[in-house]
């Protein structure tokens, strides 16, 4: 029986992990992280029963202990401590489903406890793959993709016996934003943008998913996983999302993998390879679908994508930088505090000031994302709150513009003595 270690089990991809290892019985639960939802991973804690568990939030972990008392968990806070019980001796597997840039780190730190790893965290290769897939092999560890993308192309690689890929076919369902202009994105709210047609997602990849972001930083990813140079992975717009993604050999042979749009599968594979066990999901019935579309991707329309491969030919710390600019104009996006189409504007403007460090280490690559989410708030700052100037023809008076992207500028004058408005 697999012995598995989950960091990020209350978010999406760890409740269905669960959800698999309750269905097939086959793992047992060594260790839990979550970052602050107590109340959630208490629950788990009692229905799996695992070794240790820990929550990042140090503020909440007597609230965990009192949630927890009589189960025999052993309960730690901090990310050091959650990374710790995730990479002892009694575990054989990390399911890494941490979210942003803190998923690094512990990617890393299994890959030097020689734990295999089933990776749902992106930036941990967006941002780290050249540190990542050298440490693995350096350690004789495997990476298991859990992306339906790429698992996808994990399974369709498995018995290729040495023939040589030509491309790499990663399929996008387009998002919910699939045949719009520039102008039309304009205007486009966060409701709009959180409709995703297909998947159900957390936020920041929902809307990764309506800028084709998410399917850029996807060819980074394949770049590292699979070892094939940016210009033989093409990305392809099928709007059913039921080819997950496909591999083209040189004889032109095309071998995809199909299946219903749901992520238990490619977890449960990424558990179990090489195994392929029976499960109660959903089965895949074609003539009821009754068609397949498929168009190539707008890249001047949805500028994300074109600068993820900007990023990979700039390399170094530059795909660190576009994930850390891409992460926090997403949360500007979501606080309604910028427009949709500020998301490539703000990114491209940090690609063009930033000089990449060539074979980062990953301090490095730490700091290129605070770099980056600094100039973020800098340019949010510049386009929509504050400018003061001096009044030349008289008293000195400050004038402040507030900018919205909902609303036209309104202008604040603020005389100097009175501070009256």
């Amino acid at each position: 029986m697999k012995r598995i270690a989950i960091y990020g089990s209350t978010g999406s991809i760890g409740t269905q992990t669960l959800e698999v290892v309750a269905e097939l019985g086959n793992a047992s639960v060594e260790a839990l992280v979550c970052n602050s939802n107590v109340e959630l991973l208490a629950e788990q804690i009692k229905k799996f029963a695992p070794h240790a568990a820990a929550v990042i939030d140090s503020s909440k972990e007597e609230e965990l202990r009192e949630r927890t008392k009589g189960t025999g968990t052993i309960i730690v806070s901090g990310a050091a401590n959650a990374i710790n019980i995730c990479t002892g001796a009694n575990v054989d597997l990390v399911v890494n489903s941490a979210v942003g840039i803190a998923g690094l780190v512990p990617t890393i730190r299994s890959i030097e406890a020689k734990k295999d790893v089933a990776l749902a965290n992106k930036e941990s290769l967006v941002t780290g793959g050249h540190l990542v897939m050298r440490m693995a092999k350096e350690n004789h560890v495997k990476i298991y993709p859990i992306d339906s993308e790429h698992s996808a192309i994990f399974q369709c690689l498995r018995g290729s016996d040495g023939n040589r890929v030509e491309e790499l076919i990663l399929t996008a369902s387009g998002g919910p934003f699939r045949g719009y202009t520039s102008e039309m994105l304009r205007g486009v709210s966060q409701k709009q943008a959180l409709n995703h047609p297909t998947w159900r997602m957390g936020g920041r990849i929902t809307i990764d998913s309506a800028t084709l972001m998410n399917k850029g930083f996807e060819v980074i990813e394949a770049r590292w996983l699979f070892g094939i140079d940016p210009e033989r992975i093409k990305v392809v717009v099928h709007p059913q999302s039921i080819i997950h993604s496909a591999v083209q050999y040189e004889d032109g042979s095309v071998i995809a993998q199909m299946g219903l749009p749901d992520m238990k599968l490619p977890i449960q594979y990424a558990l179990n390879h090489p195994k392929r066990l029976k499960n109660h999901l959903k089965r895949l019935d074609l003539a009821s679908i009754g068609r397949l579309d498929f168009q190539d991707p707008d890249p001047t329309t949805f500028r994300c994508l074109a600068l993820a491969y900007e990023a990979i030919k700039m390399g170094g710390t530059a795909p660190a930088v576009l994930n850390g600019a891409d992460e926090k104009a997403v949360e500007y996006f979501l606080k309604r505090r910028i427009q949709f189409t500020d998301i490539p504007k703000f990114i491209e403007r940090a690609l063009k000031e930033h000089e990449p460090v060539n074979n980062p280490s990953l301090d490095e690559i730490l700091r290129a994302d605070k770099w980056a989410k600094a100039a973020v708030k800098r340019y949010e700052l510049e386009k929509y709150h504050i400018t003061v100037r001096d009044d030349p023809n008289g008293p000195r008076i400050g004038v402040i513009n507030v900018r919205s992207p909902r609303s036209p500028t309104i202008t604040v004058v603020e005389r100097q003595r009175d501070r009256s408005v």
